[in-house]
């Protein structure tokens, strides 16, 4: 499955020139973390926080005190960071997510509008 069939419009993610330059999905999956030490720092800080080196924040995020966010991360606008989400690196979740209860992300690209409400 190419990554051309399986996404027919990239649109809605930071990612789409990654993928972009991609024949399958999986080829993007060592690649994550250099693309989002190329992307963040050029994110505009009016809109983003950087509360931790390699670590942007859309300012419009809910997100919960015990949110763990290791870096690189950027999580875009209007995100919800629900209670013991756990972040270990390498993500890039999209606008409008729900990142839920006891969810764990590590080197992965959430699109736009994807929850992964609870025990992922």
């Amino acid at each position: 499955m190419r990554t051309s069939d399986m996404f027919a419009d990239l649109s809605a993610t930071l990612a789409e020139p990654l993928l972009r330059d991609t024949v399958y999905p999986w080829e993007a999956l060592p690649r994550i973390k250099a693309f989002l030490r190329e992307i963040g720092p050029a994110l505009d800080l009016a809109e983003y926080d950087n509360p931790a080196p390699e670590v942007w924040i859309h300012r419009s995020v809910r997100r919960f005190p015990n949110v763990y966010i290791d870096g690189p991360a950027i999580i875009g606008a209007e995100t919800e960071l629900r209670c013991g989400a756990f972040l270990r690196g390498s993500a890039l979740v999209g606008r409008g997510c729900v990142v839920g209860n006891s969810t764990e992300l590590k080197n992965c690209i959430l699109f736009d509008h994807v929850q992964v409400p609870h025990y992922n």
